[in-house]
């Protein structure tokens, strides 16, 4: 027996795996293998179609039914994948004037709906650019997070528009803040984004069984659509 990475003949075994076949190990480049597998590796195709898929409002079952994957691949892939995304926005360079941004927050929960999760995020109304996001709980200490979210020139020279939550006055300077109710249409944007976020994030639907049971993946599953 060879090792299907280096041909080495240095081969141990090594336990089995979780469907009972025989698992062995190289022990010069340390590759873990079985004989005679009957299960392929996942293409790079399907995987690309996997990252096109979360981003819309499907179940990992449904992804694993469409895809042909185990939905015990699927969830090791999927944690992975939400591990890695960087939670920071890129936003493209402004220059310092007159710079307008919309604020809200979204409930969401993990688990139950006892665990309340809420999204923070800003919006530049001029560029649709989502330029600030936080994801806590509804106080002064999320508020303040997304603000320090925002890159430097809007929190030096935005006007931020938002609803009457508390929080908000608490952190944003007065100068630079504006309190409206949503029938002025001056949050219409942010909000409109929401509605969206909840169309293609299922974990964000308010009646839905692909409701997140894990915070980290909660998270990750957000910042993957943003």
């Amino acid at each position: 027996m060879n090792c299907p990475k280096c041909q080495s003949k240095k081969i141990i075994k090594y336990g089995h795996t979780h469907y009972g076949k025989p698992r062995f190990r190289c022990r010069d480049c340390g590759r873990q293998f079985v004989e005679n597998p009957t299960r392929q590796p996942i293409d790079e195709a399907t995987r690309q179609l996997i990252d096109k898929l979360l981003l819309e409002r499907l179940a990992l079952a449904a992804i694993a039914r469409v895809t042909g994957v185990s939905e015990r691949w699927l969830q090791m892939y999927v944690n992975q994948k939400f591990d890695d995304i960087p939670k920071k926005v890129e936003v493209s360079p402004k220059k310092k004037g007159k710079l307008t941004l919309q604020l809200d927050e979204m409930w969401s929960f993990v688990g139950n709906k006892d665990k309340k999760v809420w999204v923070w995020l800003a919006i530049d109304i001029e560029s649709r650019e989502i330029v600030g996001v936080f994801i806590g709980d509804r106080s002064r200490q999320s508020a303040q997070q997304l603000w320090q979210s925002l890159p430097p020139v809007y929190r030096q020279c935005a006007v931020c528009f938002t609803d009457f939550w508390e929080a908000y006055e608490q952190v944003i300077p007065n100068k630079r803040h504006q309190a409206v109710s949503k029938d002025s249409g001056k949050t219409s944007r942010i909000e409109r984004f929401n509605n969206t976020l909840r169309q293609r994030v299922g974990r964000l639907v308010r009646k839905t069984l692909s409701f997140s049971k894990k915070l980290s993946n909660h998270i990750g599953a957000i910042w993957y659509f943003v």
